[in-house]
């Protein structure tokens, strides 16, 4: 007899962060999201891709944004500018939760 285990499936989307290399604030929004991320390791499910609109201008003209760093969640922008905890963690638990 062969038992069959049901691997639960959480929904996820995808977290869009837009940068670039030399902003102070991305590079905060980096060190806060990694802070979560130890908070909350069950976060770190959640896919997560960096485009820097420096080198993919082609990408981020698509998106509707001014100030860096900017962030989606799927195609639904959640926080824009000088980044703050609970906006980061706002973005990650709606990522999370599907």
């Amino acid at each position: 007899m062969r038992l069959k285990i049901k691997k639960e499936v959480i929904p996820v989307k995808e977290v869009k962060m837009f940068m670039f290399e030399s902003c102070p604030h991305c590079k905060k929004a980096l060190e806060m999201k990694a802070a979560l991320l130890e908070a909350h390791p069950e976060y770190k499910k959640v896919p997560f891709v960096m485009i820097d609109e420096k080198k993919e201008p082609e990408t981020a003209d698509k998106y509707d944004y001014y100030y860096v760093p900017t962030f989606y969640v799927g195609e639904e922008k959640i926080a824009e500018g000088v980044p703050a905890e609970d906006n980061i963690a706002k973005v990650f638990a709606l990522a999370y939760e599907g």
